[in-house]
């Protein structure tokens, strides 16, 4: 998440506030974030399907949380989610239909339906 909210080579401060969020929610403490700003780690996918469809889910919601979607952030969000193993017609879809909803939120629903499209 740090290296995608970096990618755009400014992090915002809605970004940095979603990222210590999720961090909490994972029992992760604020000073082992700001570490982990310093100095980041080599990237760890997950190991269950449903692990990493939240991974992307959760990147996706920070390339947004600033209201700016900048190129390069998507094209880091495309090669995670292809590195995450996430298939690339849905990681399309996605990213079509991310527009289509306020602040570019697409309901965890929405998001369920595609994934349930591509992996069934």
């Amino acid at each position: 998440m740090i290296a995608l909210a970096g990618a755009d080579k400014k992090i915002h401060e809605r970004e940095y506030e979603f990222i210590l969020v999720v961090a909490s929610r994972l029992g992760v403490e604020r000073v082992e974030v700001e570490h982990l700003f310093k100095h980041p780690l080599k990237a760890v996918v997950a190991k269950t399907e449903l692990e990493r469809i939240t991974q992307f889910h959760r990147l996706l919601l920070l390339m947004n949380v600033d209201d700016h979607t900048h190129v390069v952030e998507v094209d880091a969000l495309r090669n995670y989610g292809l590195q995450l193993g996430i298939r690339p017609e849905a990681i399309e879809q996605i990213l079509s239909e991310m527009n289509d909803y306020e602040h570019k939120m697409i309901p965890s629903s929405r998001l369920v339906e595609i994934f349930q499209r591509f992996y069934n």
